[in-house]
C-alpha cells in the first residue's frame, strides 16, 4: 500500500480537501500509476457540484492526467513499470462489439462499474481516514498515485512533457477529434464554433488543420477572442452584440449558413442555435459539450428534413488506446498545439484555485 496526497471530494458542493490517502496495489489486469501532472475540466466541477446523477462521494476526481507506471497486476502485458502513460476515461478493450465496430469509440467493457465509482471487480483501491473513497471516470487523477484498469491506459512517448500531454486525456482530444473524426470537415469549409474555452480552441485548431476557409468563433466573453484568433479563428462574434438570434446572424453572414457547427458549452439552447446556423441541404452540427442531467434538446423537425444533420461526439471519436499515443506523436512533431492551451501552472495543493480560475473564464 502506498500513502500519498490526494484531493478528496468528501461531499458535493464543498471544496476539495488535500488528504493523505492509502492506495492499494493493483489487482489482476490493473495498473498503478504515479501521476506527474493533471488538468482540471468542467466535468470534474459538474460532478463536484452535486448535479451529476452518477456522482458518488467521497471521491477522488480528475480525468486529465499523465504519469509513470509504478506497478502492474497479474496478467498485464501492454505496459510495465517505468512506462510513460495517460489514463483513459474511455477504455479500449478490443473485444466488445463497440471496440470491434469502426463507427464508435465507446468501449463498454467496464462502463457499469466505472459509472458507480468502482474498479472492474466492484471494489475501490483508495481509503482515507478508514473510509473507502470512490474512483472517478476510471481515472481519479487528483491523486499522486492512482489505480486504473489495464484497458484504461495508453503508453506514450517517454520524451513527452507530461505537464502538457495530460491535456490529451480529455479536452484537446475531444475538440480536435470532433472535427477530424466526427464531422470530417473538408478543405474550404465554413465552420462555426460555439464556446471558446479549451475544447472550443481545440475545435478551431482541428478546423484549421482540416483546411477550413472560414472559422467563426462565438462566445459571450470577448476576452476569449484574441486567443481564438491565435488558434485559427478567422473572425469572432458575441451574441450579446445582436438584437436577433445568433443563428440568424450566422445564416446572414455565411450566405445561408455554415457547413459545420460545433457546440462546446453544454447548453441546450446553444445546441439548437448551432444546428439552425447550419446550411440547408448539407450542414452538420456536432454536440461536443455535455449538458446537465435531464435536459433535452429541441428544434423543428423541418430543420432535419431539409438536410441538416445533428451529431454528437465523446472523446472526439478516438479509439483511445490506439489513438492517444498517435496524438502525442502529432504534438511532438508540431502538427497539433498543446503548450498554448496551458494558461496556469499551480502546485497540487492549489487545486481549488485552479477550479476558481476555470469558473472565472481565466
Amino acid at each position: 500500500v502506498i500513502k500519498c496526497k490526494a484531493a478528496v471530494a468528501w461531499e458535493a458542493g464543498k471544496p476539495l480537501s488535500i488528504e493523505e490517502v492509502e492506495v492499494a496495489p493493483p489487482k489482476a489486469h490493473e495498473v498503478r500509476i504515479k501521476l506527474v501532472a493533471t488538468a482540471v475540466c468542467h466535468t470534474d466541477a459538474y460532478t463536484l457540484s452535486g448535479a451529476d446523477p452518477e456522482g458518488c462521494f467521497p471521491v477522488i476526481l480528475g480525468h486529465e492526467g499523465a504519469g509513470i507506471v509504478e506497478s502492474v497486476g497479474e496478467g498485464v502485458t501492454k505496459v510495465k513499470p517505468g512506462d510513460t502513460v495517460i489514463p483513459l476515461y474511455i477504455p479500449q478493450c478490443g473485444e466488445c462489439k463497440f471496440c470491434k465496430n469502426p463507427k464508435t469509440n465507446l468501449c463498454q467493457k467496464i462502463r457499469i462499474t466505472q459509472g458507480k465509482g468502482l474498479m472492474p471487480d466492484g471494489t475501490c483501491r483508495f481509503t482515507c481516514k478508514g473510509k473507502q473513497i470512490y474512483h472517478f471516470m476510471g481515472t481519479s487523477t487528483f491523486s499522486e498515485y492512482t489505480v486504473v484498469a489495464d484497458i484504461s491506459v495508453a503508453k506514450i512517448d517517454a520524451a513527452a512533457p507530461l505537464d502538457k500531454v495530460c491535456l490529451l486525456g480529455c479536452g484537446i482530444s475531444t475538440g480536435y477529434g470532433a472535427v477530424v473524426n466526427t464531422a470530417q470537415v473538408e478543405r474550404g469549409s465554413t465552420c462555426a464554433v460555439f464556446g471558446l474555452g479549451g475544447v472550443g480552441l481545440a475545435v478551431i485548431m482541428g478546423c484549421k488543420v482540416a483546411g477550413a476557409s472560414r472559422i467563426i468563433g462565438i462566445d459571450i466573453n470577448k476576452n476569449k477572442f484574441a486567443k481564438a484568433k491565435e488558434f485559427g479563428a478567422t473572425e469572432c462574434i458575441n451574441p450579446q452584440d445582436f438584437k436577433k438570434p445568433i443563428q440568424e446572424v450566422l445564416v446572414e453572414m455565411t450566405d445561408g449558413g455554415v457547413d459545420y457547427s460545433f457546440e462546446c458549452i453544454g447548453n441546450v439552447g446553444v445546441m439548437r442555435a448551432a444546428l439552425e446556423a447550419c446550411h440547408k441541404g448539407w450542414g452538420v452540427s456536432v454536440i461536443v459539450g455535455v449538458a446537465a442531467s435531464g435536459q433535452e434538446i429541441s428544434t423543428r423537425p423541418f430543420q432535419l428534413v431539409t438536410g441538416r444533420t445533428w451529431k454528437g461526439t465523446a472523446f472526439g471519436g478516438w479509439k483511445s488506446v490506439d489513438s492517444v499515443p498517435k496524438l502525442v506523436t502529432d504534438y511532438m512533431s508540431k502538427k497539433i498545439k498543446i503548450d498554448e492551451f496551458v494558461t496556469h501552472n499551480l502546485p497540487f495543493d492549489k487545486v481549488n484555485e485552479a477550479f476558481e480560475l476555470m469558473h472565472s473564464g481565466e
